[in-house]
């Protein structure tokens, strides 16, 4: 999907849609963030 907002915002300079792309990229990363968080507290945990 990111490439292929990329692409329309390329090719028209449509400022929604660079605003879409931006929103997923942030939406992408803050939910790769959050899986990172959960795996580490589940490593981190103890054991006993």
């Amino acid at each position: 999907m990111l490439d292929f907002s990329w692409k329309v915002f390329s090719m028209t300079g449509n400022v929604d849609t660079y605003l879409l792309l931006k929103e997923l990229e942030r939406d992408s990363d803050e939910q790769f963030g959050q899986d990172d968080v959960e795996q580490s507290e589940t490593f981190d945990s103890p054991t006993h």
